[in-house]
């Protein structure tokens, strides 16, 4: 979805616009990462989404055709540089949120799995050379979500 505007300004206008809710929206959602709600959804997760296609869609075009911007009166531009900027410093904090709940599920799941192991692994029994044998193949694991 491409922003329909009548010049520069307007597309200036529209585009601040766009990115002040974008802003918005990655810093709630940020918000629910830090207190451990859980993350946006329904018309929130779609909006967020839609929102940040017609960003990056948006700036394609004007990376592609500068002149959509160019004749944008300076305040206005001065004032979507400041606001990109709050979006960038957004998304880096979002990125970090993102990463550590990403670290903490993972190592969550190994523990999950070296437990499954330890408890099926029965008796360690030796093997040919004298040590213990390793499990031969890879195990089924069933999870109970009554858990």
């Amino acid at each position: 979805m491409a922003l329909i505007a009548d010049d520069a300004n307007d597309r200036v206008e529209q585009l601040l616009l766009l990115t002040e809710r974008l802003t918005a929206l990655v810093v709630e959602e940020t918000r629910r990462i830090d207190a451990r709600e859980p993350p946006l959804d329904g018309a929130e997760a779609e909006e967020k989404q839609r929102m940040a296609n017609a960003y990056r869609l948006e700036l394609a075009r004007i990376k592609d055709d500068k002149t959509l911007i160019a004749s944008a009166a300076p305040m206005l531009m001065t004032k979507l540089r400041q606001h990109t900027a709050r979006l960038q410093d957004m998304l880096a904090e979002h990125e970090i949120a993102l990463s550590a709940v990403k670290m903490i599920t993972e190592g969550m799941v190994q523990a999950m799995a070296e437990e499954i192991a330890r408890i099926r692994g029965g008796e360690a029994q030796y093997g040919a050379s004298g040590g213990l044998a390793a499990p031969s193949g890879p195990r089924p694991a069933v999870l109970d979500r009554r858990a």
